[in-house]
């Protein structure tokens, strides 16, 4: 077992480099929501903000990407890396919560999103834009970093948005109805704290 998990600290460092981007993520599990975030995308900046606020994870995030192509190789590299570290630092998923949900209202808009920190990703996506971009960000890049999240994270992820008229409500309302999820999920609950939450002994598989 990584030390930091024996020292009941949930922290995980990861470092993902390839030709199109160089990512460093920090996270704590149980942190206040302190976040550092740059990655050269301000409307991706902005929804990661609202992850580690809302889930009260503290997060760091530096990416230097592709940008001069264009946002996409940034944008999921980021939900491989996060995700990532999320999974490392909840180690053999022991005493957590495992399930979480929330209903987030953003103004007009009302997203559902419930998860299962199974180690089985999967991602159902109902979320629709009326709009291409948000700023200089496309909206179909918000599906591809929740994939990249889920599938790095061990997740399975269910994301839909009820309704909604304003695309930058739509999306946000997304993230932070993800952190409040994440953040009921993997809470340890007091009565199984050295227990793994199945009925088979492990996460992963089948059941």
């Amino acid at each position: 077992m990584d030390q930091s998990l024996a020292n009941g600290a949930r922290r995980a460092t990861i470092e993902r480099n390839t030709n199109e981007t160089r990512i460093r993520v920090a996270i704590n599990l149980d942190g206040t929501g302190v976040y550092d975030v740059r990655t050269g995308v301000g409307f991706l900046d902005h929804m990661l903000e609202q992850l580690s606020r809302h889930s009260l994870m503290d997060l760091t995030v530096v990416a230097e990407g592709d940008l001069h192509i264009d946002f996409h190789h940034t944008t999921e590299d980021s939900g491989i890396a996060i995700g990532q570290a999320l999974n490392k630092a909840l180690g053999d998923r022991k005493g957590i919560q495992r399930y979480g949900h929330s209903y987030l209202p953003m103004d007009e808009a009302l997203t559902r999103v419930a998860l299962d920190f199974s180690n089985r990703p999967f991602l159902i996506w109902k979320v629709e834009f009326t709009r291409d971009k948000i700023g200089d960000m496309d909206t179909e890049l918000f599906r591809e970093w929740f994939q990249a999240f889920a599938v790095a994270a061990g997740v399975t992820l269910h994301v839909e948005n009820l309704y909604g008229e304003n695309n930058h409500h739509i999306v946000e309302s997304c993230y932070k109805a993800l952190a409040r999820a994440v953040r009921a999920a993997i809470e340890i609950d007091p009565r199984k704290r050295d227990a793994i939450p199945s009925t088979k002994g492990t996460l992963g598989g089948s059941l």
